[in-house]
């Protein structure tokens, strides 16, 4: 009897618009290419500036992503990823009004960080505000050389309301996300590396190629592992030592119960998969 062979990574297929009921999001490009979705915000004009309106789109995506999607890829159109929070929509709001928008921002990039598939994030250019605290909610993020960082709101008056006391703070660290707050602190692609900011450093012009490459890869994992991966790491680092080591032998346990993660150990012991070497 042949020994099943393990499932190969999926090759890459040409990227098509998505159909259906997404594609109506006027604020987004939305593509697909098997596995792998791109979502690209499309305000080139306004420097990929996040309204409410495409705020509200960026969530219909991931609530309603198509089940088969194991990827996706997170871009903005133009020179920039996105220059933050649109402020000619922030001057009027009253303080209650102000709490539920923070809120809105909140619930959105929740579902981009615990939504169904790993997601990772394309930077160039403007990463700024609210445009860094959407690239943080992102599990891997690929900066090309042209890309900065920075959090203006001492400036404007304002305070972060996406998440960025959060995930930046954790990232970055709260002393340094002090500084850009209160200072307007700009750091470039290289600063931005050295503290966590981006987890690739690629050329300009080549973030997107390295962010298909690295989605192509992921794609083919065992889908149960990478759920695991992206649900329980962040939620085990906010616990107790103790309770972060039960809750990780109940995934350890979950996740290798799964057919497909016991084929792929298989395929390990029968030699039909390849050792781990160095690329």
């Amino acid at each position: 009897m042949t020994a099943a062979a393990l499932p190969a990574v999926p090759a890459l297929e040409p990227f098509q618009p998505q159909s259906g009921p997404l594609s109506g999001l006027d604020l987004l490009r939305l593509e697909r290419g098997g596995a792998v979705f791109h979502l690209r915000l499309n305000r080139p004009a306004k420097r990929n500036s996040v309204s409410d309106e495409m705020l509200r789109q960026i969530h219909t995506v991931f609530v309603n992503l198509p089940a088969d999607i194991r990827a996706l890829i997170l871009s903005g159109e133009g020179e920039h990823f996105s220059a933050g929070l649109d402020l000619s929509e922030v001057s009027e709001r009253t303080v209650a009004e102000g709490i539920h928008h923070s809120r809105a921002w909140h619930a959105c990039f929740e579902s981009i960080q615990f939504g169904p598939v790993p997601v990772i994030a394309v930077l160039h250019g403007a990463v700024v505000g609210g445009g860094l605290e959407l690239a943080a909610s992102a599990h891997i993020r690929v900066s090309e050389a042209g890309t900065f960082y920075a959090l203006p709101e001492g400036t404007r008056g304002i305070f972060v309301g996406g998440g960025g006391s959060v995930r930046i703070s954790r990232l970055a660290g709260t002393a340094l996300m002090t500084d850009m707050m209160l200072t307007g602190r700009v750091l470039d692609a290289n600063e931005g590396l050295a503290v966590s900011l981006a987890t690739y450093l690629v050329p300009s012009g080549q973030g997107l190629a390295k962010a298909l490459e690295l989605a192509t890869r992921i794609a083919g994992n065992a889908p149960l592992s990478n759920y695991a991966i992206t649900q329980a790491l962040p939620r085990i680092s906010e616990m107790g030592p103790s309770e972060g080591l039960f809750v990780e032998s109940l995934m350890s346990s979950i996740a290798q119960g799964d057919e497909a993660a016991k084929e792929r150990v298989r395929a390990f012991l029968q030699k039909r998969a390849a050792k781990v070497e160095r690329r």
